[in-house]
């Protein structure tokens, strides 16, 4: 009688993976049977997290890390592959933020937030590189937002922090087609959701931070960063708000930047206190798990994000409609009409 072989699980890591997105997407990943690595600084919340996703029947690696140390990820990759195996995908989705006039933001600040959310991603490519190469597979996902593409006030430091992850992304994923790679770099642009991130980002607005409707689930978030790993897109976009951010930059800057002026007032909410200093440099030891404070305006989890391969699609019909001498004014409708028809996919 011949024995059926064992199936070994994949293996995933995810950064800033025991919070809001982060912790979503390590238990949809093992909700699918995959072996997960986690990297975070909490370990109260590493903690919690391994336990939560063995509860799952899934294997499980929570180490403490900051992701401004190079070295640090290099050796968790390490360890990580040591313990469970070789790494198939890698999650850069660790960040951090401040909310504040961009005059108001001190250089050392500035310096904390580009370190953890440009600089961390990078850390965490190379390491993964490192160890995808010599297989010469895998998927790396990028966890970007709508603010790297359309900038909003208050946000100068991290939408900085994000446009660079892009520029690096865009370059490194030329040197991989040039190398003639099997290794995939999948960019995911989010919009607002309701993590607890909110109630924790180092604020000198004098007001707490709001996050303006539409405001997402972070599962939403999760089911689009597992499907960009099983199948590989250049690009991926949650929730129509981030589609309208990008549509509207490329089409009409100018009036973006005005609209983008009025969302100085939607991101306060003067009926509670700044989260000053936050948890820019020092981890919050407590466990709030993965939603925020605005569950009762969220949308609830479904497949409402769109790939770049249905991009395409919706550009082609763009470039027919401009053809025909009614490109602008048929464009608010072709992508009315091309969201719908991309929902899900």
């Amino acid at each position: 009688m011949v024995q059926s072989e064992t199936r070994v699980p994949k293996v995933v890591v995810v950064t800033g993976g025991t919070m809001g997105i982060g912790r979503a997407t390590a238990i949809a990943f093992a909700q699918k049977g995959w072996s997960v690595g986690i990297l975070a600084r909490g370990e109260t919340r590493l903690r919690s997290t391994e336990a939560e996703v063995r509860a799952l029947g899934s294997q499980v690696l929570g180490i403490s890390c900051d992701v401004t140390d190079a070295d640090a990820v290099e050796a968790a990759a390490s360890r990580i592959e040591e313990e469970l195996g070789p790494i198939e995908a890698w999650v850069n989705n660790a960040m951090a933020t401040i909310v504040a006039p961009a005059t108001s933001i001190t250089p050392s600040d500035y310096r904390r937030v580009t370190e953890v959310t440009y600089l961390g991603q990078v850390f965490g490519t190379l390491a993964a590189l490192k160890l995808m190469k010599p297989r010469d597979r895998g998927v790396i996902v990028q966890v970007s937002s709508g603010l790297a593409i359309r900038s909003a006030p208050l946000q100068s430091a991290y939408c900085g922090a994000k446009s660079a992850v892009g520029g690096f992304t865009d370059s490194l994923r030329s040197e991989l087609i040039h190398d003639r790679s099997q290794i995939h770099l999948v960019s995911v642009y989010l919009p607002a959701v309701n993590t607890p991130q909110f109630r924790r980002t180092r604020n000198y607005t004098g007001a707490g931070q709001n996050a303006p409707d539409p405001v997402f689930d972070p599962r939403t978030c999760a089911t689009a960063i597992v499907a960009a790993v099983a199948k590989p897109q250049r690009d991926v976009w949650v929730g129509r708000s981030t589609i309208q951010m990008a549509a509207a930059q490329v089409v009409a800057p100018g009036f973006a930047d005005k609209q983008a002026a009025k969302m100085w007032a939607a991101q306060l909410d003067r009926s509670i206190s700044p989260a000053s200093p936050g948890n820019l440099y020092d981890v919050d030891e407590d466990d709030p798990g993965i939603d925020g404070p605005f569950s009762s305006r969220t949308k609830r989890p479904s497949n409402e994000f769109v790939t770049s391969r249905s991009r395409n699609a919706v550009s082609a019909a763009l470039g027919v409609a401009s053809l025909l001498g009614a490109g602008f004014t048929m464009a608010p409708l072709i992508l009315a009409i091309g969201f719908r028809s991309m929902k899900g996919k």
